[in-house]
């Protein structure tokens, strides 16, 4: 079923296989539905500083650090970065904004993805561009032993954000694999876009206003509608991923 668009992605990067050990998986959006909190709390801080956007237009911004965010805006409001302290004194009112909102709840299918992921002795690392340990003290009660303290990357762990590689390389690195050993999935055409740079078969996940095309776009190799339906035909797509490289020539 997928044999197709597996050899287009094994042409692309000149990989011989794929033989996933790994899968490198984003929080916002992907574990949690958390992103529609997030862009409110986003156009709220902002507008306190006289900078006024439409709310969706932070769903575009998903998966950079939140100093890479503000830095953007600003230089598009003020022509200036912000100062060290700003980026600190905003960061800590979005995370208030966040914190004062209804308590998100886990992305449906996300489990089940785990689960699987699981049953088969594939790793889990988390690879968020967030630093907000409202969520990620929530990993361990939402998701129980899905992601070990050492299988984690976030903003606090990397120099580039999220549309850079480097997240994504950093969570290969912790899981002791190669591009070609692991998926990434993530729900933003940023962290999409940096799945898609580290090398790995980069799944995207439409959870929110961004179109199946802006994921396409970014470099998704496959794109599915919802987590649910992730969960449901991930066990096809992996036994696609390792038959395809093992017949491929």
């Amino acid at each position: 079923m997928y044999t197709k668009l597996i050899q287009d992605f094994l042409n692309r990067q000149d990989y011989i296989n794929v033989i996933p050990r790994a899968a490198l998986i984003d929080m916002d959006g992907t574990l949690y539905d958390s992103m529609p909190s997030h862009a409110r709390a986003w156009q709220r801080m902002m507008a306190e500083v006289g900078i006024e956007l439409p709310v969706e237009d932070f769903f575009r911004y998903e998966g950079r650090t939140g100093a890479s965010t503000i830095n953007i805006l600003f230089r598009k409001a003020f022509g200036r970065d912000a100062t060290e302290q700003e980026v600190k004194d905003l960061y800590r009112r979005k995370t208030e904004l966040f914190a004062a909102l209804d308590p998100v709840k886990p992305m449906p299918g996300a489990a089940e993805m785990l689960g699987f992921l699981e049953q088969i002795g594939i790793k889990r690392v988390l690879v968020t561009g967030s630093g907000q340990s409202s969520l990620l003290n929530r990993l361990n009660e939402d998701f129980p032993g899905a992601f070990a303290l050492d299988m984690r990357v976030t903003s606090r762990d990397v120099t580039k954000g999220k549309p850079a590689p480097e997240p994504y390389f950093k969570g290969m690195e912790l899981a002791d694999v190669k591009p070609n050993e692991c998926i990434v999935i993530d729900n933003a055409p940023l962290g999409v876009e940096s799945g898609h740079a580290s090398g790995a078969f980069t799944i995207g996940v439409t959870t929110g206003p961004i179109a199946t095309e802006e994921l396409k776009e970014a470099g998704a190799d496959i794109v599915f509608p919802s987590m649910h339906d992730l969960a449901d035909a991930l066990p096809l797509l992996v036994y696609g991923l390792i038959t395809t490289s093992r017949n491929y020539n």
